[in-house]
């Protein structure tokens, strides 16, 4: 019988402190529990962390693991393990091949979703990898047009209609068939979890344009996609002014907020729910939750790395397995 798993976790740069939070998280949880999970990666990077740590776990091979021990399916970086803390293009290497692995194992039904420890873009990059992070890599290596980002906490959850591009690059995506894909993209995913889907759409420009005193993107592309979506019965209204719809989503009137580029929806993510927020792609063919942190090459090594966004991350990935997978497009 071949090999499988509920959740493929990938050790993200080795060079960073993804193997430290990986295994502080699967030691924390019940041993019994450990089946549940692969570390996509470098056996060598764990049992440094491990050590580093004090963990205490034991590691074996994918499809030979004895109760209690962590399963790993060993990818091959053709190079000595990455000096811990530095930026170098063999830890870009091995972080993109953990992911391409990832994705193999999740695409072919040997897992059921993938959580991701940090990479470095830099570091990717350098070894030749030219993609804007896990967002752009993923929907590549899965053949996807687009994705969505979701920041997903107790308390707070944006979806992105752009991420990683500049700002004059995300006003230019901010039209209409861009910001109604991602309204429902978020839709898709809210009822795919069960979850209540009240849905507000953040403005563009200061004031949602006052009347077209600070731009006319408002009203000309937003208004028109939250009225599509209404006429396909979601439950979104805007767009409102992005200086209260946080603060109102966040005391209960909306469970998602799209946000129209990458720091109107992190920054308040990042302030409400720092250590627990995680990321989510949403329009790929596969599940993919990911760490909201990145590599923190300035504490990699030391043990002090805090793992409790890495456990956020467990439990959204896990929800997201028992859930029945519809199919989206982006």
């Amino acid at each position: 019988m071949e090999s499988s798993a509920k959740v493929a976790i990938t050790l993200g740069d080795p060079a960073g402190v993804g193997p430290e939070v990986i295994v502080k998280a699967l030691a924390s949880l019940p041993a019994g529990e450990r089946g549940d999970f692969v570390v996509v990666g470098s056996t060598e990077a764990l049992v440094r962390a491990d050590r580093t740590t004090g963990a205490g776990l034991r590691f074996a091979p994918f499809g030979e693991v004895p109760t209690g021990a962590v399963a790993v399916e060993e990818v091959a970086i053709d190079a000595p393990l990455p000096e811990i803390g530095k930026v170098s293009p063999v830890a870009g290497e091995a972080a993109v091949r953990y992911i391409t692995r990832a994705v193999e194992l999740t695409t072919s039904g040997k897992a059921d979703v993938i959580v991701t420890a940090p990479i470095n873009k830099e570091a990717m990059n350098l070894a030749g990898h030219h993609h804007d992070g896990h967002t752009g890599l993923l929907a590549h290596l899965t053949g996807s047009k687009s994705s969505f980002m979701l920041l997903a906490s107790e308390r707070l959850n944006t979806i992105h209609v752009s991420t990683h591009v500049s700002l004059r690059g995300a006003i230019e995506r901010a039209k209409t068939e861009r910001v109604l894909a991602t309204i429902e993209a978020g839709h898709r995913h809210f009822l795919r979890l069960g979850m209540r889907a009240r849905i507000a759409v953040a403005g563009l420009n200061p004031h949602c344009g006052e009347n077209g005193l600070f731009g006319t993107e408002d009203a000309e592309f937003l208004a028109p996609a939250v009225e599509i979506a209404r006429s396909k019965g979601i439950d979104v209204i805007g767009p409102i002014p992005a200086d209260t719809v946080f603060a109102r989503a966040y005391h209960g009137a909306f469970d998602l907020v799209v946000a129209q580029y990458h720091d109107q929806g992190h920054i308040p993510i990042k302030l409400v729910a720092f250590e627990t927020a995680v990321n989510v792609s949403l329009g790929l063919p596969i599940d993919r939750v990911s760490v909201d942190h990145g590599t923190a090459f300035d504490i990699a090594g030391s043990g002090k790395a805090n793992h409790a966004n890495m456990l956020s991350a467990i439990a959204y990935a896990r929800k997201m397995a028992r859930a029945p997978r519809q199919k989206a497009s982006a």
